[in-house]
């Protein structure tokens, strides 16, 4: 076992009890395992639900936590309910997980937890985080940040657990496909919801559709390019994001990257969030 995983159960077997919130994502699924393996039955999931959550991560929560015998609470907590969320302001990641872990906090003492973790890693360190400052504002621990974990690194780690996660694609929630400034609606996320879904279903692994207006921006690896340009793919594509609701559907050229939205973000916008 690495150090950094050593390290990782010595310090969730100091909190003696935890609430982890999961997603099913990689960080989170990895999180999770290490929790229960270190403190069994003291361990509780909580997942938010959402029309920012795509139902199949919903899915996957429910039947990992199902799986492998972790006690697994769904608390809803619709975003677009939050003051000033829908008009989708630069700060509009710190409203949500503001408002996300204060629910997770409550749950977590109804269950007489003390400790709510949550799943960032040091790959987090350098983005647009504001979601990072409402965690740290109240008390959230973030274990794998605190031992210095990468998002490599819990890929490998997640890998010799066996966890069905290792390679997932990212994931992000869909209110982050949005320009700021635009209105997050429902409706809005649909059309991403099924765009994504109908690319995962074509065999597309790490990609985003952001939306801008009625316009799609695909952003898949450069090395699928070439499968999303075949002239079967890409009239498929076309049609089907038509019907969702799309007007025009392009390809980002500078392929998949994390945060594209955040690249209209000024270098002081940037710092006034960031969280270290």
């Amino acid at each position: 076992m690495s150090d950094k995983q050593e390290e990782l159960e010595k310090l969730l077997k100091s909190y003696k009890r935890v609430a982890v919130a999961f997603s099913s994502g990689v960080d989170s699924t990895y999180l999770l395992k290490m929790a229960q393996k270190v403190l069994g039955e003291n361990v509780i999931a909580v997942t938010a639900s959402s029309c920012s959550f795509p139902k199949r991560e919903l899915e996957e929560a429910k039947t990992f936590c199902r799986e492998n015998g972790i006690r697994h609470i769904v608390v809803e907590s619709e975003e677009l309910d939050i003051d000033g969320f829908r008009q989708n302001p630069k700060n509009r990641c710190y409203l949500c997980k503001h408002e996300l872990f204060e629910k997770i906090r409550s749950i977590a003492k109804e269950n007489g937890i003390e400790t709510v973790v949550e799943a960032s890693n040091t790959d987090d360190d350098g983005d647009y985080r504001p979601g990072l400052v409402a965690v740290k504002e109240l008390g959230i621990e973030s274990p794998l940040r605190h031992v210095g974990l990468s998002k490599k690194e819990i890929r490998e780690y997640s890998k010799e657990l066996g966890l069905p996660t290792w390679n997932k694609q990212s994931f992000a929630c869909l209110s982050s496909r949005f320009v700021y400034g635009e209105t997050i609606s429902e409706e809005k996320l649909a059309m991403v919801d099924q765009a994504e879904q109908l690319l995962l279903d074509m065999g597309f692994h790490q990609l985003r559709v952001r939306i801008h207006d009625k316009l799609a921006r695909i952003e898949v690896h450069p090395s699928e390019f070439e499968k999303i340009m075949q002239e079967e793919n890409r009239t498929k594509i076309f049609h089907e994001l038509k019907q969702y609701g799309f007007t025009y559907v392009t390809l980002d050229l500078q392929g998949y990257r994390t945060g594209s939205m955040n690249e209209t973000l000024s270098v002081e916008e940037r710092r006034r969030w960031k969280q270290c």
